[in-house]
């Protein structure tokens, strides 16, 4: 098999660096393009912020190639192709997490809908153009474009009925992938990922907040005494975008490519009380913010691209302790 390249957009993202370094482990691949914007979306005055992103970059290994720019820009991408031609094309670069300070839908809009209508269209004429060999365009998507759970365990054909700006615009893109992917005879799969966690968050996620809570020894806010989530290690979610991209079962589909088995905060809390036994908490209301969340049925993901989650939440937390260990005094 000749050996191809992979475009990843927001490569050295929490998700994309761990994408990255599978498609780096695979003997069929020939170099993995990371385009990145370099930016940063914590308030630089926040108390102990982290910048992981040059241990990212060394994690990924020796077939990396780091391209700045931003994919919202044509001649950006138009330029990345060209020169590139990757075969697999993962598009992850947009806001990171639901909740951030001044989220507003131009910039919500610029991820998930703009850049990735060039995307499209920028890969759509290099085929026609070029008749190069492409593969698969693969959309990162959210859990959060279902809106309020209506059950304890969905599966991809629940409803969708986003409640905010990001499960908004990330339904805005699987609508504009599916349409467009059609219109020019590109193979894509669509991925709903879902409460990711793990070595390198720098976006204050829940699970890092609570982390670096216990390792300073300060109270843990749990808002919901029984709010849920379907934890998922960056490992695993990683997984699912390889599997995704490559496996012929991933053509043309939507996965959900979660744990596949929701818990409750407390829970997570509560596995770390187990490396930090002095760590104190308090419950308060829920965050009305959030939709209603739980189980994200994988059973599709199984089946067709064989997705199989490693990481247990007690695995997963030891691991990303073990990580903050290393790396933090």
């Amino acid at each position: 098999m000749k050996k191809y390249n992979v475009l990843i957009t927001g490569g050295l993202g929490l998700i994309g660096t761990h994408v990255a370094r599978i498609f780096a482990d695979d003997k069929n691949v020939k170099k993995v393009i990371c385009l990145d914007h370099f930016g940063k979306y914590i308030n630089p005055s926040k108390k102990n912020l982290k910048d992981y992103r040059s241990i990212r970059a060394e994690y990924i290994g020796k077939k990396l190639l780091i391209e700045r720019g931003e994919s919202k820009f044509t001649s950006v991408i138009n330029n990345i192709l060209l020169r590139y031609k990757p075969k697999i094309v993962i598009h992850l670069a947009a806001l990171p997490l639901a909740k951030l300070e001044n989220l507003n839908v131009e910039e919500a809009l610029e991820g998930s809908v703009q850049s990735t209508s060039y995307l499209i269209e920028g890969i759509a004429n290099l085929k026609k153009n070029l008749k190069y060999d492409f593969s698969r365009f693969v959309y990162a998507s959210s859990s959060m474009i279902y809106g309020d759970f209506k059950k304890s365990i969905i599966d991809e054909n629940h409803s969708t009925n986003p409640k905010e700006i990001y499960g908004t615009a990330k339904l805005a893109g699987e609508i504009l992938t599916k349409g467009l992917c059609k219109f020019h005879d590109i193979n894509f799969s669509i991925v709903r990922p879902s409460a990711v966690y793990g070595p390198t968050d720098m976006n204050n996620r829940v699970t890092q907040i609570f982390l670096d809570k216990a390792i300073n020894n300060d109270v843990i806010n749990i808002q919901g005494k029984d709010e849920k989530l379907d934890f998922t290690y960056v490992k695993d979610i990683a997984r699912g975008f390889y599997l995704a991209a490559v496996k012929s079962g991933g053509k043309n589909q939507t996965f959900n490519i979660t744990y596949g088995r929701a818990q409750k905060l407390i829970d997570y809390v509560q596995v770390l009380q187990k490396y930090f036994p002095t760590l104190k908490y308090k419950i308060t209301a829920r965050d009305k913010f959030r939709p209603r969340r739980g189980t994200l049925s994988i059973k599709k993901a199984k089946k067709l691209i064989g997705y199989n989650p490693k990481f247990s939440l007690d695995r997963g937390v030891k691991e990303y302790i073990n990580f903050k260990k290393k790396y933090e005094s």
